[in-house]
């Protein structure tokens, strides 16, 4: 007799691929505060969020920077900023 107690068995574990460790974050300064996005090595974009977490710092401690993303490889990535906001921005290239 089952009165709705204890615990449910979870399900069975199922495998699946994990996702691409991320390669690059960009971090563009705004009016509302800067913002961080994260992309896989070919440039894909797989997070966004605010710069000023402590998550972003922990991630730039050991990353190496440089200044600008107005390369012609950041243009489908960053197509939705201007060109004043990519060439503010900083490009660290997260280690593996």
């Amino acid at each position: 007799m089952n009165n709705g107690f204890g615990h449910e068995v979870p399900p069975r574990h199922a495998q699946q691929a994990h996702r691409e460790v991320s390669r690059w974050l960009v971090v563009i300064p705004s009016t509302d505060g800067a913002l961080a996005r994260l992309f896989s090595a070919d440039r894909t974009q797989v997070a966004e969020f605010d710069a000023g977490t402590e998550e972003v710092n922990d991630l730039i401690q050991t990353a190496s920077a440089s200044a600008g993303a107005g390369g012609p490889e950041w243009d489908r990535a960053l197509g939705g900023h201007t060109a004043a906001e990519r060439a503010s921005a900083t490009v660290y290239e997260l280690s593996v």
